[in-house]
């Protein structure tokens, strides 16, 4: 639980780890941090994000100034897709979240982090969930496809398979790209909502960038504590949308006896947009990265 909000810590969650937002209780300086992100984001992105991320900040309003409502951005999101932002008091067990998912509920965190550390980020905060995945909850391809993901979810569950589901998660919904008339774009929260790798993921040597295979990414081990070492690359949110669809029993039943994919690997049947050179990661990471950009 952030021990930066008192206002998690004195709630007790429901039976499906929801709680209050009380966004009448944020400080003046938690709005603040919001607005310096919100404006600092917003430069590193033009030409960086999809398109769909900058008419989603539009139709919910998220560029008002101060940490959103969720009651008004509600209001606009539920008419669009069908879809609310709900408040949890951190990382949720995996069934409940894929259950909210199931049901067009997105989960978001209520803290913000300090200030003083505007790039550390612990666990996902409120800019994170709301500011960098939100906003695509607004189109109905990707709205949809986020509801079969956690539909999905639930059912991998039978199988023992969440593990495979994460990755997906992450190499779509939290690190993807996506090809686009003007070029590639980032519409991944993980990258959205942070500076440094929206130009690490579109202009580093280091990364590979790969077109997305979902058998393939549910092979592959993802890093959780650095920058990526590979980014799957969509077409559309369609073809998201189909691969979702899709019985992933067959590909369950196969993965056991498959090899496990390291998150710097290359491998026959790639269709492979860049061949890093994987000199960010090979250099430490975190300690090298002004070098490695």
């Amino acid at each position: 639980m952030p021990v930066n909000d008192p206002i998690v810590a004195e709630q007790t969650p429901a039976a499906d780890f929801t709680i209050d937002q009380k966004w009448d209780r944020y400080t003046s300086e938690e709005h603040a941090i919001w607005t310096t992100l919100y404006e600092r984001q917003m430069k590193v992105l033009q030409g960086r994000a999809a398109p769909e991320h900058f008419k989603g900040l539009e139709l919910l309003n998220l560029n008002e100034g101060g940490i959103p409502d969720f009651r008004r951005v509600n209001e606009k999101l539920e008419k669009l897709t069908g879809w609310t932002v709900i408040t949890v008091p951190g990382l949720i067990p995996e069934r409940e979240f894929y259950e909210h998912l199931a049901n067009r509920r997105f989960v978001s965190g209520r803290f913000i982090r300090d200030g003083e550390k505007l790039d550390y980020l612990p666990e996902p905060d409120i800019f994170h969930d709301v500011f960098g995945h939100v906003p695509l909850l607004t189109q109905p391809v990707f709205a949809d496809y986020m509801q079969a993901y956690g539909r999905g979810g639930l059912r991998s569950l039978e199988f023992d398979a969440i593990k495979h589901m994460a990755r997906l998660y992450w190499y779509t919904v939290e690190f993807g790209l996506i090809n686009t008339p003007e070029g590639r774009r980032i519409y991944g929260a993980g990258i959205v909502s942070s500076k440094a790798e929206s130009i690490f993921s579109l202009e580093a040597r280091s990364p590979n960038r790969i077109h997305f295979d979902l058998e393939r990414i549910m092979r592959t081990d993802y890093r959780y504590d650095d920058f990526q070492q590979t980014y799957f690359v969509i077409d559309s949110y369609d073809e998201l949308m189909e691969a979702t669809y899709e019985d992933f029993a067959p590909i369950y039943a196969r993965l056991p006896g498959m090899d496990e994919l390291k998150p710097s690997d290359t491998v026959e049947g790639d269709r492979v947009y860049t061949k890093g050179t994987q000199e960010y990661a090979k250099a430490g990471g975190l300690p090298a990265k002004a070098e490695a950009l």
